[in-house]
């Protein structure tokens, strides 16, 4: 079996599609081995745990700034890197998980690492995304991406999977999205469409990536 540990920080509505395709015999012989998050309340472990998945919760401590956070943000990542390893995970799906990760992290799980962006990223990393109809909008980056389309007053945003680099939402694309932002759309409804696709684009990464593994 092709061996997937996701990582989240809320209710993993994009873990249950996983869950629910692979019931379905849709997920190209891949499984979800392994949940972790970073927040012990997260609906999502709860998810895990009701199918009988192995769950965690690697949390991150409380410290002063300066070297002593960055200390132990390093500590919180080794811990979280030992976790995930022991899984021996053939991909990790950050899936609505709200922390960046450095390359040290990365570098565990090279080439292994995808991510799930409510938004359009451009193909180059550059600041712009040009979109099918060829209206050129920016890049959104960052944990806020849904209220700055809004912000914005963008016609289009999306949503992007991508490989994991250590840039910040950059890295090849392995599947997106456009989704129209509508007329009286707020935070909550917008997000919600986007959801739709991400739930869609996942499985189809997935599956298509466990294929490809299947092939080599």
């Amino acid at each position: 079996m092709y061996r997937i540990a996701v990582l989240i920080s809320g209710s993993g509505s994009n873990l249950q599609a996983l869950f629910d395709a692979q019931d379905q015999g849709d997920l190209g012989g891949a499984e979800v081995a392994l949940v972790v998050s970073d927040r012990g309340d997260a609906y999502g472990l709860q998810r895990a745990l009701a199918r009988g998945v192995a769950a965690a919760h690697v949390p991150i401590p409380a410290a002063p700034g300066g070297p002593a956070r960055q200390a132990a943000r390093a500590a919180w990542e080794q811990r979280l890197a030992n976790v995930v390893a022991a899984f021996t995970p053939d991909l990790v799906v950050l899936a609505g998980f709200m922390r960046i990760l450095s390359p040290d992290f990365l570098q565990h799980f090279p080439d292994r690492v995808i991510n799930q962006h409510p938004a359009l990223l451009p193909a180059d990393g550059g600041d712009t995304v040009t979109t099918s109809a060829g209206l050129v909008i920016p890049a959104l980056r960052g944990a806020h991406v849904v209220p700055d389309a809004l912000r914005h007053r963008l016609p289009v945003t999306g949503c992007t999977i991508h490989r994991v680099t250590p840039r910040v939402d950059d890295g090849p694309i392995l599947a997106q999205a456009e989704v129209p932002v509508l007329p009286g759309d707020d935070q909550a409804s917008l997000h919600e469409r986007i959801k739709t696709h991400e739930r869609r684009m996942i499985v189809q990464v997935v599956r298509e990536l466990a294929a490809a593994s299947c092939r080599i």
